[in-house]
């Protein structure tokens, strides 16, 4: 997620216009829904990250230089939901509708309640401060994945990072110690895993790679495969299988690698994505100040 959003925010931004939103292989099912194109919700933000749905369709993200969680209704209403956030980035939302956040202002991951009580869940690795975590995906049993790359902020002190190198960790629910699953990643970013449980994707967005793993019973990882010879920002899935990869716009790759649909995002940097809406069809957007949604045929699965 979340790279120094200041550069970004500086990117020639896309004159494509609203009309002409996507492109798809000519041999691949539909995923965008018929006529629909790419909708401006606001762009009244610094940097928008983080998207995530609860379990009504509603979506969280978050502006994170102005540290702040805003909510985007199944109604189609935005509303703050919480300021001094803890410069929260990457969000995830469990069943209960705690909103699971890499909050990186003291490199934590935090567990906010629906009324916005806060509880750490995790503040470093063996005495050590995170670099800060980016992105994150909850398993079935209640484990986080998340990732940890080292990206200098300026609302820190420290400008170098305590531990050496930039990894993948999973923190066992009930657990206050995490574990390394990847430690021969240049700058992991986006993380997802399927519905199933089977398979994590990592996106290694300094490495321009995009790692798929088999899930052991442990929560420990195995079989790392090449999935794509591109990064990512923040990624997600949709019913299909397929991945979507974020950056300039948004790519979408079937279940074998292939690409398949191109969605050009008129802004300088597509930071992430995820599906909300009362049916989860809606493609919802962080790029750059602003978001915005797409009408999809594809459902999400997170």
């Amino acid at each position: 997620m979340n790279h120094c959003h200041k550069s970004f925010i500086l990117f020639s931004v896309l004159l494509m216009p609203f009309s002409s939103t996507h492109s798809q292989s000519t041999d691949s099912p539909k995923l965008v829904a018929e006529g629909a194109t790419i909708q401006l919700v606001s762009e009244q933000f610094a940097f928008t990250e983080g998207p995530a749905v609860d379990k009504k369709g509603n979506i969280f993200f978050t502006d994170q230089p102005n540290d702040k969680i805003w909510k985007y209704g199944t109604d189609g209403k935005l509303s703050l939901f919480m300021e001094k956030a803890g410069r929260s980035n990457g969000l995830f939302i469990d069943k209960k509708g705690n909103i699971l956040s890499c909050a990186d202002a003291n490199n934590q991951l935090w567990s906010i309640n629906p009324k916005g009580k806060i509880t750490v869940l995790l503040d470093g690795h063996q005495g050590l401060k995170f670099n800060g975590p980016n992105d994150l995906w909850l398993d079935a049993k209640g484990g986080i994945y998340f990732t940890d790359p080292y990206y200098q902020r300026d609302y820190w002190t420290r400008k170098k990072p305590e531990i050496e190198g930039q990894k993948v960790y999973y923190l066992p629910k009930g657990k206050k110690e995490a574990v390394i699953v990847d430690d021969a990643l240049v700058q992991p970013n986006g993380i997802v895993g399927t519905p199933d449980g089977k398979y994590l994707y990592v996106a290694d967005i300094r490495a321009s790679k995009t790692y798929k793993y088999q899930i052991n019973d442990d929560g420990t990882l195995s079989n790392r495969q090449l999935h794509l010879s591109q990064g990512s920002d923040g990624i997600t899935l949709d019913n299909r299988g397929n991945l979507y990869i974020t950056g300039k716009g948004v790519t979408v790759y079937d279940p074998t690698g292939k690409k398949i649909e191109s969605i050009a995002v008129p802004a300088g940097w597509t930071a992430n994505v995820c599906f909300g809406g009362k049916n989860r069809d809606v493609l919802f957007i962080t790029a750059s100040k602003a978001v915005f949604t797409l009408q999809m045929q594809v459902k999400g699965v997170e």
